[in-house]
C-alpha cells in the first residue's frame, strides 16, 4: 500500500506546481469488511491519480474529520467542523506563503460539509479552491461503470467504495462484503446518527461490488478534474 506522497523538496521545486490538492478523508466505521481509514484510502488513491495525470503538488491526508454520526461505533474519531476549518485554511495560507496559491480539496467523506463553506469563502477575491468530486462527478462516474446502485442507496461502505478499493487497494478489502448489503432511509440521520437506520454500519450494496468498477469510476473521475483545472484558470 503506498497512500502517501513521496516526492523530495528537489522533486517539487523541479515540478513548480502551481496547484495543490489536498486528500482529506474520516477516521470512521465501514462495516466488518472495509477499515476504518476508508474514505481516507479512497481519497489518496484520487490524489495518487491525479497526480500522475496533472502538474499538481499531492500533499498527505487529512485522515481525521468530521464522522459525528458514527460516533457510537468502535475506533470512529472525529474532530469538530471547526477545527478541519481551521486546519484546512492554515494548510491553504501556508501554500500561499510558498507560492502556491490554488488548491482543490479531494474529500471522500460526505459529512465533511464544513468543507463547502471552506470553498466558498476562499473565493471571494479570485478563483483560488475547489472541492471535488462534485455530486455530479460522483453520478457521472457511476455511470461510466455501470453500477448498479445510485447514490442515495448506496450510501456507506457499498457497491462504489468497496469497487475502488477492490481495483486500488484490495488489500484493505476483507471477506463479508458479498453478503453485506443493507438499504434504508434516514431522514434525520444529522438528528439520530448512522446507529438508527443499521445495525452492521452499512447502508449500500457493496455485493455488487468489482475492481473492474472502480478502475472504470477512478477512470471518469480523473478526466472529469480537468475542469477544475480550468474554473481555477490553470488550463
Amino acid at each position: 500500500m503506498n497512500l502517501l506522497p513521496a516526492i523530495t523538496t528537489v522533486d517539487a521545486q523541479e515540478q513548480a506546481p502551481r496547484v495543490a490538492v489536498l486528500p482529506i478523508g474520516s477516521y470512521e466505521q465501514h462495516g466488518g469488511y472495509l477499515p476504518l481509514i476508508t474514505d481516507t484510502a479512497i481519497a489518496c488513491v484520487m490524489v495518487r491519480e491525479l497526480a500522475a495525470t496533472y502538474p499538481v503538488l499531492a500533499l498527505p491526508p487529512i485522515s481525521i474529520a468530521c464522522s459525528h454520526e458514527h460516533g457510537m461505533w468502535a475506533g470512529t474519531v472525529s474532530i469538530s467542523a471547526r477545527t478541519l476549518h481551521t486546519v484546512v485554511t492554515d494548510i491553504a495560507e501556508s501554500l500561499k506563503a510558498s507560492g502556491i496559491r490554488k488548491l482543490v480539496l479531494v474529500n471522500a467523506h460526505g459529512g465533511n460539509y464544513v468543507l463547502s463553506n471552506i470553498v466558498q469563502e476562499a473565493n471571494l477575491t479570485e478563483p483560488r479552491m475547489t472541492l471535488f468530486p462534485s455530486g455530479r462527478e460522483w453520478d457521472r462516474a457511476r455511470e461510466h461503470a455501470a453500477l448498479e446502485s445510485n447514490g442515495h442507496d448506496d450510501m456507506h461502505a457499498g457497491e462504489i467504495e468497496t469497487s475502488i478499493l477492490l481495483h486500488a487497494e484490495p488489500s484493505l478489502v476483507r471477506p463479508g462484503y458479498e453478503s453485506a448489503d443493507h438499504l434504508s432511509e434516514r431522514p434525520f440521520l444529522l438528528t439520530l446518527g448512522m446507529k438508527a437506520y443499521t445495525e452492521t454500519g452499512v447502508i449500500g450494496s457493496p455485493s455488487y461490488a468489482t475492481a473492474e468498477k472502480g478502475k472504470a469510476v477512478l477512470a471518469s473521475l480523473t478526466a472529469s478534474f480537468g475542469d477544475h483545472l480550468a474554473a481555477l484558470g490553470e488550463v
